[in-house]
């Protein structure tokens, strides 16, 4: 049996469909499994069972690339294409490769797309927000597919982790701090915020502060680094890869970040999280693994699910440094 997979675009997105992957795995065991995504969405899957090949996708390919594309992805999607992301263009690349049986939601006019076309969540007529992690386990019942319940799963190389290792002390909790969002800023907690915290678990617990940032990032990390008065840790030696990251946030004993792709690796790692939350609807992305806290107040113009604030980013700025180390210490060891 073949199965093609189209993965999620966003990191955090892949992270919480890797109970469904796992599920997949475990329902057919003997399939051939191949995920096709982008080059973020292959790489954070690498080293996971149950997958045979990975195919690295471009960015919003035009028709004539997904024709390319297709034929490509023809031997590996014979019998089953699953479509995880909403996209026109993922059903339809998924129609082009030729599969005999296509299940995705029912979304963005592609019901014509799919032989199994699964109709999302609704309350009173409209599409409601659900775990992402859940979202993705339920499309798969339609092939008698069912979860296990234990969360999400990724795998760091150990190369990696040693590596990471060799940056980091034996004295002092392990505390990261992921202030990027690739999503838009109106995900971003101020960079300058972020050192302050730093700066206060450093001078209260000897905490070993890890700044993660990824390419785009830069200006993001240098805000960071000139407002921090206390060591900061970088792991990748100047060249970020999703590698590194995984194996970085395996090894926290604490990750405080945005609501963005780092968060999901360290839940699936088992690592507590204080979640800076602003802009985004909460039910996509709490679910039940997550370990540590969600630190969001409301206000009369959010969630906007936008990702550039038209307001005053009070979502954001109304939550302070002080708040944000206090609650870390109480998961801290």
């Amino acid at each position: 049996m073949h199965i093609l997979v189209v993965l999620p675009n966003w990191l955090g997105d892949v992270a919480m469909c890797t109970p469904a992957l796992r599920a997949l795995h475990q329902r057919y065991p003997h399939a051939q499994i191949t995920v096709a995504g982008r080059r973020i969405a292959v790489d954070v899957l690498e080293g996971l069972p149950g997958i045979a090949n990975s195919v690295v996708l471009p960015a919003r390919p035009n028709f004539m690339e997904m024709i390319r594309i297709s034929r490509q992805l023809k031997p590996w999607s014979r019998d089953l294409a699953i479509v995880f992301p909403h996209s026109f263009r993922s059903a339809l690349l998924a129609k082009l490769s030729g599969a005999r049986r296509i299940l995705g939601y029912n979304r963005g006019g592609r019901s014509w797309l799919l032989t199994d076309s699964i109709e999302p969540y609704r309350e009173e007529g409209k599409i409601q927000p659900v775990y992402m992690a859940q979202e993705y386990s339920d499309l798969l019942n339609a092939v008698d597919v069912k979860p296990d319940n234990q969360g999400l799963e990724l795998v760091a190389d150990d190369q990696e982790i040693e590596a990471v290792r060799n940056h980091l002390s034996r004295t002092g909790p392990v505390v990261g701090f992921a202030p990027g969002a690739a999503f838009g800023p109106s995900k971003r907690w101020p960079a300058e915020r972020y050192a302050a915290v730093a700066n206060d678990l450093h001078e209260r617990i000897d905490a070993q502060c890890v700044l993660m940032t990824g390419p785009g990032e830069e200006d993001t990390r240098d805000a960071f680094l000139e407002a921090a008065s206390v060591p900061i840790i970088q792991c990748h030696g100047g060249s970020p890869t999703l590698a590194r990251l995984k194996a970085t946030i395996s090894q926290l004993d604490l990750l405080i970040g945005n609501d963005s792709g780092p968060r999901h690796v360290a839940v699936a790692f088992d690592v507590p999280v204080i979640c800076i939350m602003g802009s985004t609807k909460p039910a996509y992305s709490c679910g039940p693994y997550e370990k540590g806290e969600v630190l969001r107040i409301d206000v009369d113009c959010g969630p906007c699910q936008q990702p550039v604030c038209k307001t005053d980013h009070r979502c954001m700025t109304g939550i302070s440094p002080e708040l944000v180390a206090n609650t870390a210490i109480r998961f801290l060891p």
